[in-house]
């Protein structure tokens, strides 16, 4: 009893100097982001690695929750003869939480996970060290580049994923309820307010700042040589998505107040 009492001490220490380690390189992140040299092609670069070639992964998986989301929901509607509140439905469903928030899941397995591997090798294999002795600022070339770009392609992630997701939703009400595209997205439009797409897109950029930031972090101070960069990917990933979870209820909480949902 007393070592499992004493594991969970060690534990909550762990914790607590690990988020203070993360909150002292967010500092140094928003110090660095100001002073020149900036770089503005590595951060296009960043930007069509995180964006572009997250877009297909994205795309499928907005696709499936729209798909699945309508056929789910589509036979308790009919047996309460509101089916045609669907796109209604649908459509705050996804734009409001589902698209943000899985969008963001999806893509902190991938990106986070991808920057903890790239920058934890990087650092086992000692190449950010010969940048700090050539005279180049590592953290401002590798890590402020890439938290900017998957701060600034997460939202655009998002409303291409919330496209899609709206399609293949309504793709389904056409194919089993007759309805048309046209007929369809007029009902989702006329549904959607500015209450629902702003917070959306405001914590849209949050999630990809997470993101960005849990990855940047876990890699850039990565340890115990080649096995480090495993240890760094995997928990790049649990980090950032808990962190998404935390950012998420925050952001609800502070939009009901202000947008009152």
């Amino acid at each position: 009893m007393m070592a499992a009492l004493l594991r969970m001490v060690d534990e909550f220490k762990g914790f607590l100097v690990e988020t203070g380690a993360l909150f002292l390189f967010t500092l140094r992140f928003f110090k660095e982001l100001f002073n020149p040299p900036f770089e503005g092609k590595e951060l296009l670069k960043q930007c069509y690695y995180i964006g572009n070639q997250s877009l297909v992964l994205v795309a499928l998986t907005g696709f499936i929750l729209g798909l699945v989301l309508t056929l789910q929901t589509r036979p308790t509607l009919i047996e309460f003869g509101a089916v045609s509140w669907m796109p209604n439905m649908v459509s705050v469903s996804i734009v409001r939480e589902l698209g943000p928030m899985i969008t963001a899941l999806i893509c902190a397995g991938r990106i986070a996970s991808g920057i903890g591997a790239e920058l934890g090798s990087m650092r086992v294999t000692e190449q950010i060290d010969a940048m700090e002795v050539s005279g180049t600022n590592p953290f401002k070339y590798l890590v402020v580049t890439r938290i900017l770009a998957a701060t600034l392609m997460l939202p655009l992630l998002v409303v291409f994923a919330d496209a899609i997701g709206l399609y293949g939703s309504a793709l389904v009400e056409n194919l089993r309820g007759d309805v048309s595209f046209q007929l369809y997205f007029n009902k989702v439009f006329d549904s959607l307010k500015y209450a629902d797409l702003i917070p959306a897109t405001i914590k849209s950029f949050f999630f990809g700042f997470a993101i960005g930031l849990v990855g940047c972090y876990k890699g850039y101070y990565c340890k115990k040589g080649t096995a480090g960069v495993g240890v760094a990917a995997n928990t790049a990933v649990v980090f950032a998505s808990m962190l998404l979870f935390v950012i998420d209820f925050l952001t609800v909480f502070v939009s009901d107040i202000f947008f009152e949902f």
